[in-house]
C-alpha cells in the first residue's frame, strides 16, 4: 500500500453557492472549487448481496428521514451508511490486485500525473482493494472527469501488467464534499490511519 500526503489549499462547502446532485446508486453531490474525499474500489471489493442489502436499507432510511436532515441524523446517516461501507472495504474482499506493490506504486503515479495542473491532490493511500484521495479539481475540470481519468487509464495498464481481463474499477465512486477544516482533519486522520488495519 502507498500512503502519501503533501502541502495543499483545500476549499470547503458553501451553502450560499449552488449545488447539483448527479443521477447513481450513490449520492454524488458537486459544487464548483470544492474538496472532495473520494474513493473508488475494485469491481470485486465487496460482495453483491452485501452491497444490495446496504443499497435497500440506505434507500429506506432516506425515505424515513426526508430533507432537511438534522445534525444527528446525518450523523446517524453517515454511520450506517459511508462509515460501515468503508469498513467492508478495509476486511479485505476480492482479488486485491493493488496489494501488488508493483501495482501499488504504478497506482501512485496515476493519481499525481496531473497534481497542480488538472487538480490538487491531498492525503491519499492505495489500500489492496481501494484507493482514498481528497482532491480539489482545478479550472474547468471536474471530478467525474478526474475519476474516469484515473480509473481508465489504471484498468487498461493494471489488467495488461497482470496478465488479467474485464473490468478492474467499480463503475461509481464514493465522493463527499468536505464541509469543513474539522471535517477535513478526521478525514485526513481516517486516511493516515486505514493502512494501520491490514496485517
Amino acid at each position: 500500500m502507498v500512503l502519501a500526503v503533501k502541502e495543499m489549499r483545500y476549499n470547503f462547502y458553501d451553502p450560499s453557492q449552488p449545488t447539483a446532485c448527479l443521477a447513481g446508486n450513490l449520492p454524488h453531490w458537486r459544487q464548483e472549487g470544492t474538496t472532495y474525499f473520494i474513493t473508488f474500489r475494485l469491481a470485486d471489493s465487496l460482495p453483491r448481496a452485501k452491497l444490495a442489502e446496504w443499497l435497500r436499507e440506505r434507500e429506506e432510511w432516506l425515505l424515513e428521514h426526508p430533507e432537511p436532515h438534522t445534525e444527528e441524523e446525518r450523523a446517524e446517516f453517515w454511520e450506517r451508511f459511508p462509515a460501515r461501507f468503508h469498513r467492508w472495504l478495509d476486511t479485505g474482499y476480492g482479488s486485491c490486485v493493488l496489494s501488488d506493490p508493483r501495482v501499488s506504486e504504478f497506482m501512485e503515479r496515476v493519481l499525481l500525473h496531473f497534481d497542480c495542473e488538472r487538480y490538487h491532490l491531498g492525503e491519499h493511500v492505495v489500500m489492496p482493494n481501494h484507493v482514498h484521495a481528497t482532491v480539489t479539481p482545478v479550472g474547468d475540470h471536474r471530478l467525474s472527469g478526474i475519476l474516469h481519468a484515473w480509473k481508465s487509464y489504471s484498468a487498461k495498464q493494471i489488467n495488461k501488467r497482470m496478465n488479467r481481463r474485464g473490468q478492474l474499477w467499480q463503475r461509481e465512486s464514493f465522493d463527499h464534499i468536505v464541509r469543513s477544516a474539522e471535517q477535513l482533519e478526521r478525514i485526513n486522520q481516517y486516511i493516515r490511519d486505514n493502512p494501520k488495519g491490514i496485517t
